[in-house]
């Protein structure tokens, strides 16, 4: 579940967990459509048959795709300012693939809140730590330092 906060609330959660997106379901349809969006058709992501003999053991999500899949992780678990007007995608300060993501894994994404900024009047600047986990994995899929402009009415 995000984190609603008026503007005047960011210091207070600076460093903070500030939510978990709700698990969600990796699977070949997901990962074939995403091959097919990007022109990625590497044998690992798309072909389980040859990905079987592989060390992964089985299809792969892309890398990209999985960081795509945090704006969706994003609309449940980082933080949403009141009163917004729009958010738009500022881009990274890190980015880490850690751990491949098997096809019908299921990932989550975890945000900390890492600082937060009026750019000018009514643009806020947040930066979240956003670590992607894989259901019963020690190690995440990803993690990110995420930026994002905020716009408040």
């Amino acid at each position: 579940m995000a984190l609603t906060l008026n503007p005047e609330q960011l210091p207070d959660y600076i460093g903070k967990e500030v939510g978990v997106s709700d698990w969600l379901t990796v699977d070949q349809e997901r990962i074939n459509q995403f091959a097919e969006a990007t022109g990625d058709h590497q044998y690992i992501h798309v072909d389980p048959e040859r990905a079987a003999a592989t060390p992964f053991g089985s299809t792969i999500a892309h890398g990209f795709l999985t960081m795509s899949l945090m704006v969706l992780m994003g609309y449940e678990g980082s933080t949403k300012l009141e009163n917004t007007v729009m958010g738009i995608n500022y881009g990274f300060d890190k980015l880490r693939f850690i751990n491949p993501v098997k096809v019908n894994s299921k990932i989550r994404g975890r945000f900390k809140l890492l600082g937060a900024e009026e750019k000018k009047p009514k643009h806020y600047l947040l930066k979240h730590e956003v670590t992607v986990e894989i259901e019963g994995e020690e190690k995440p899929a990803l993690i990110a330092e995420w930026l994002g402009m905020t716009v408040v009415g």
